[in-house]
């Protein structure tokens, strides 16, 4: 069979690049061996979310008493809140479904593979193998839980996320191996949850690629919740003899033996690139990822590659943005859209944290501002004095804003508090603008709302604050 574009994985790239195509005219299938959304939708950023959520719940019942109102004899069922989650999942899963047959995408059910004519055969559940020929292939196969050497998975004592999402029982105690947005996810879930809760981060801070104030506020706020934290520290190895887990911790002072009912290894994610016809046709590849040029053609001509696979950001937004522009690239070759889509910009793109305080971040951290060579002029403005925090009673965390002295330019933007994940894209907006603070400061912000710290935090670096 013949298509116009065929997509391989329908995660966040690979169904957006699915429907961007139909729309614009292109005969479209898509391929995928599981199921409809790929890990996202079925075992990353939605159900983790509703996961958090229940976590959330809890927490306001905890504190109930703080907003005058009086909960006896609360208590969670973690099989439900794991049920509940998974429901969540599988809805979204069907509205992807939905969305196909809307689109006119033929689904595919099975394994892709590129073979040398540049056709992709897929082998089914069944085992039977078919090929599909189309003038453009694009690769969207999306990435999975990084193993370490040290602590094989076993889906059992060593898990995954996949795994940390779906436990028959809730553990009594967990050590989370790595500090990044999965890592501190669920750490924050289990810790709410009543589980002991460990965190073994290699890097001097966690989530290390954030502003150092917000790893700083971060670690207070969790060691606050009884979330132990032991950074510079690696697992060498992990004994899973006995009921549970005994990991050896190497840290500057010596090892250290953690026992554990569980361990969660959340160091990071390794791209799904093996097996699928790469070598077959000489595409590309360099430290685990294909290399494409800024629309996301390959070195072979009529093979793209979008999303984790690709050097960038591996976050689902930037998927669906990659998505968009490889296949509009594809559709002005083709004569059907009227111009070159417009490259995207990887230093502008959000990055978003859900545990609580939830962290948001875009643009340089103030390290890195400092290390291009700005002169800078940085605003932090913290909750505790935001009227809408206050009533709310989210009064932790802060907004903290980086600007160039010399022009305006904003830089970046970091914040850590209650639905700043919410509030992060007017930075992202005006920073694609080439706004400056001149110009934010003379947009009104409504009051009384936790957005306005934006411009509380830019009088603050102007040495004009009015609430602070």
């Amino acid at each position: 069979m013949a298509y116009d574009v065929i997509v391989v994985g329908s995660g966040p790239g690979g169904y957006v690049a699915a429907i961007r195509a139909s729309q614009l005219g292109l005969k479209t299938a898509i391929v995928e061996r599981e199921s409809l959304g790929g890990i996202c939708l079925n075992w990353g950023c939605i159900p983790t979310k509703a996961l958090l959520k229940s976590a959330q719940v809890i927490e306001y019942i905890s504190h109930a008493q703080d907003y005058g109102v009086s909960v006896e004899g609360s208590k969670h069922d973690f099989e439900a809140i794991v049920k509940r989650s998974r429901g969540v999942a599988d809805k979204m899963s069907k509205g992807i479904q939905f969305l196909m047959k809307k689109n006119k995408i033929d689904v595919i059910n099975g394994f892709g593979k590129l073979n040398a004519k540049k056709e992709l055969e897929v082998t089914g559940v069944d085992g039977k193998t078919t090929a599909y020929q189309a003038k453009h292939i694009i690769l969207a196969t999306g990435a999975r839980s990084r193993e370490l050497p040290s602590l094989p998975i076993d889906g059992k004592k060593i898990i995954g996320y996949r795994e940390a999402m779906t436990l028959p029982q809730q553990p009594k105690s967990i050590i989370v191996v790595g500090s990044g947005a999965i890592g501190v996810e669920f750490a924050y879930f289990y810790n709410s949850i009543g589980t002991q809760v460990t965190i073994v981060e290699f890097m001097p801070r966690i989530v290390p690629v954030e502003d150092e104030d917000i790893s700083k506020e971060l670690e207070k706020s969790f060691k606050k919740k009884g979330i132990t934290i032991m950074t510079n520290a690696s697992v060498e190895k992990a004994d899973t003899s006995g009921t549970g887990v005994k990991a050896t911790v190497k840290t500057a002072t010596g090892d250290v033996v953690l026992e554990a009912d569980i361990l969660l290894s959340a160091a990071g994610v390794a791209t799904n690139i093996e097996n699928i016809g790469l070598e077959a046709l000489n595409i590309t590849t360099e430290k685990g990822k294909v290399m494409v040029d800024p629309y996301y053609k390959t070195n072979v001509e009529g093979i793209y590659a979008i999303g984790d696979i690709v050097p960038g950001q591996a976050l689902a937004h930037v998927a669906m943005k990659e998505a968009v522009i490889c296949v509009e690239s594809i559709a002005h070759k083709e004569g059907k859209y009227a111009h070159q889509p417009e490259a995207l910009d990887y230093g502008n793109v959000p990055g978003c944290t859900y545990c609580s305080p939830e962290v948001a971040s875009v643009g340089m951290t103030e390290k890195q501002a400092k290390e291009a060579g700005y002169e800078l002029k940085v605003g932090k403005f913290p909750f505790s004095a935001s009227g809408k925090a206050s009533a709310a009673g989210a009064t932790e965390g802060f907004i903290k804003v980086i600007f160039d002295a010399k022009y305006g330019e904003w830089l970046g933007t970091h914040m850590i508090g209650a639905n700043v994940t919410e509030i992060i894209a007017q930075t992202v907006t005006a920073r694609k603008l080439e706004t400056t603070w001149h110009e934010q400061l003379d947009t009104i912000f409504p009051h009384p709302t936790m957005s306005e710290g934006v411009k509380d935090a830019i009088e603050v670096a102007l040495g004009e604050a009015i609430h602070l």
